[in-house]
């Protein structure tokens, strides 16, 4: 997928959101205000990814599909 394309299905998808706190993160994210990306380090990186194989294994997952559904009645 091309970045025109990403951008139509983004703004498609933007269109849709009905909250204003939604709306006033991306708008900090878009002029770089309160942005705190901060990479994990690999203790953290490990852990989270222990923690999923654990969750997983004990199935506490949602599927996509569910987790679809349920995002749909957000709006």
């Amino acid at each position: 997928m091309d970045i025109q394309t990403r951008k139509i299905e983004f703004i498609q998808e933007f269109l849709k959101v009905q909250s204003e706190e939604l709306i006033s993160r991306l708008e900090s994210v878009l002029k770089n205000k309160e942005v705190d990306f901060k990479p994990f380090t690999i203790e953290e990186f490990n852990a989270r990814v222990d923690k999923s194989l654990d969750d997983s294994k004990n199935e506490k997952v949602t599927e996509s599909t569910v987790l679809r559904s349920e995002m749909e009645k957000w709006q």
